[in-house]
């Protein structure tokens, strides 16, 4: 029995990082192309088609693969795929650019020469139709929709050479790998069923429980962060891969564990992100994507279980990767442990004092914006929310901090209408 293939008709991993004397030759040739700069975002997107993780994307999308993923998921050549990679430039800047001509990507925050590309179509897009397909707003307070508004007048397609992975592989050396990378550990210990975990915040209790069943439904479990970009207030990289070495290293079986960062930004665009997740998951040889409540959301624009059901609306076989649907999970001081809404008969929300003790109730809902918000305040965090050491990591973090972004509470951070947000 075999990993999941990669994602494509192909069904084999297409990395567009030039290797050897072909990078060193298209380096120099860089030089003497039309700069083009791109946004941390288009950067980003462009390191994950080097790495392979975005196989069997070539390039930048045209026109009609944009249209064909935003209306129905689907690439021209009839490719699944969640949401547009594409990249924008400035009107002067794309009509300076002839057909065929090959330019130089530049990203705009640490001047770097990313990669080549042959500009084979310019267009223009409906930003609006975008943002409602993908984001399902077009609401400027929504970060995604935010950054789709603000991309430039024109789109530049067309494949690329990538040149460079930025400074992901130095500054997160020990986590930072590549699909072949990541499924040649899979395969030598042995692995077939592989869960993968999505992080972007400091790894809680509830978190710690969705890695435990799938370590218990697969071989083992993928605990894999992003290192990206993140919006204000979120908690940087470094200190999320701290938090998540003290847990694996105090409660887990390491043998049952790999941990993996990619370089992707954050969309936050609920449950359409939820897919690509699991596209670029497949790539990394994972057959399970654990998916829980509000993943990849932000504020109150989704449903908590909304990136649950999308898998149910798309094509039939699309993906070889499944989700692994987990109900809101929570500690319970009734049953004495962590539990779900389908496990747990004790209904009533406990209440906390400024103290940070159990005073009632039962269910002490968890969340990556709840401990934040707790933190950012200086307020005692229950023993239950997170383990002692994750805690001490992130108080240092918060203490170290000069200028602090308020933490607002969204409804699925509160725990409102759980109950009836799954029917």
């Amino acid at each position: 029995m075999a990993l999941v293939p990669p994602h494509g008709k192909e069904k084999k991993l297409m990395p567009l990082m030039l290797e050897g004397a072909a990078l060193e030759d298209e380096r120099k040739r860089a030089e003497t192309l039309k700069k083009v700069s791109m946004t941390s975002r288009e950067t980003s997107d462009l390191l994950m088609m080097g790495m392979g993780a975005f196989t069997p994307l070539k390039g930048f999308m045209g026109y009609e693969d944009w249209k064909g993923v935003c209306d129905n998921f689907l690439m021209n050549d009839g490719t699944f795929w969640p949401i547009p990679i594409t990249l924008s430039a400035d009107k002067d800047v794309a009509d300076s650019i002839g057909d065929g001509e090959e330019v130089a990507l530049v990203d705009e925050e640490t001047g770097k020469t990313i990669a080549t590309m042959k500009v084979t179509e310019k267009y223009t897009i409906d930003k609006v139709h975008e943002c409602k397909q993908v984001f399902r707003t077009d609401d400027r307070e929504h970060p995604g929709v935010a950054k789709v508004m603000a991309q430039k007048d024109i789109n530049l397609a067309g494949p690329v050479k990538v040149l460079s992975e930025s400074y992901y592989p130095e500054m997160f050396k020990d986590i930072y790998q590549r699909p072949a990378e990541a499924r040649k550990i899979f395969e030598e210990r042995g692995w077939h069923t592989v869960a993968a975990l999505q992080l972007r915040n400091p790894m809680h209790n509830s978190h710690a429980y969705l890695a435990w069943i799938g370590i218990e439904v697969c071989d083992g479990v993928y605990i894999h962060q992003l290192v990206g970009k993140l919006k204000p207030g979120d908690i940087p990289a470094d200190v999320r891969v701290k938090c998540i070495n003290a847990l694996v290293d105090n409660y887990f079986r390491k043998e049952r564990v790999v941990q993996g960062g990619y370089p992707m930004e954050m969309r936050y665009a609920g449950p359409r992100e939820a897919l690509l997740h699991a596209v670029f998951r497949q790539n990394f040889g994972c057959s399970h994507l654990i998916v829980g409540r509000d993943h990849a959301g932000v504020g109150d624009y989704y449903g908590p279980f909304d990136a649950q059901r999308i898998f149910h609306d798309i094509p039939d076989g699309s993906l070889a990767i499944q989700p692994l649907n987990i109900d809101w999970t929570f500690y319970c001081y009734e049953c004495g442990t962590m539990a779900s809404m389908k496990t747990c008969p004790h209904e009533e929300k406990a209440v906390i004092d400024e103290q940070g003790n159990h005073v009632s109730g039962a269910r002490l809902l968890l969340s990556g914006t709840m401990l934040r918000k707790m933190l950012s305040e200086n307020k005692p965090v229950p023993k239950e929310f997170s383990k002692p050491e994750v805690v001490d990591i992130l108080k240092k973090y918060y203490a170290g901090l000069t200028d602090k972004v308020e933490i607002k509470l969204h409804q699925a951070a509160l725990g409102m209408d759980a109950d009836k947000s799954k029917k």
